[in-house]
């Protein structure tokens, strides 16, 4: 072997790793799921501002058993046409956990938003605090998951 041949192996194995790389860091969310989230977090804020509570905990609960169910089977990064598919190892375990800490995470804020528009005076403060939290997931979303992901090295 020589010394042309050791580096054409060399360039080959860096470019083997750089789309390795490239295929891990793509592993996330589609973009019309974080748009469909949105949509369900305001069908949840019109549901839990004029439904009755049990309504609302009826649709809180399917909300968050498909969320999990959908974002279980596309968190790997598998898309349609690709005819790559990723291993859930090759993906990471932290990733599931991400996705969690940002749903956590606009639980929260729809929350806390809700109760203070509550308690200055607003009408329909579920409804309002479920579209800003919307916004913020549809427009967000792919990015927020991407800065999480470089700031724990996932």
């Amino acid at each position: 072997m020589n010394a042309t041949d050791i580096h054409h192996a060399h360039t080959s194995l860096e470019a083997v790793g750089r789309a390795r790389h490239q295929i891990r860091e793509e592993a996330g969310l589609p973009r019309w799921y974080w748009w469909f989230l949105a949509a369900s977090w305001v069908l949840l804020g019109v549901i839990g501002g004029l439904a009755p509570d049990w309504a609302a905990i009826v649709a809180t609960v399917l909300f968050g058993a498909g969320n999990a169910a959908l974002a279980s089977r596309l968190y790997d990064g598998t898309r349609p046409g690709t005819g790559v598919r990723l291993r859930r190892s090759q993906v990471g375990r932290a990733l599931p956990w991400l996705i969690i800490a940002i749903l956590v995470a606009m639980v929260a804020l729809t929350v806390g938003a809700a109760l203070w528009l509550a308690a200055d005076g607003a009408a329909h403060p579920a409804i309002i605090a479920g579209v800003l939290v919307a916004a913020i997931v549809g427009f967000g979303g792919p990015e927020l998951l991407r800065v999480l992901r470089r700031a724990v090295h996932v």
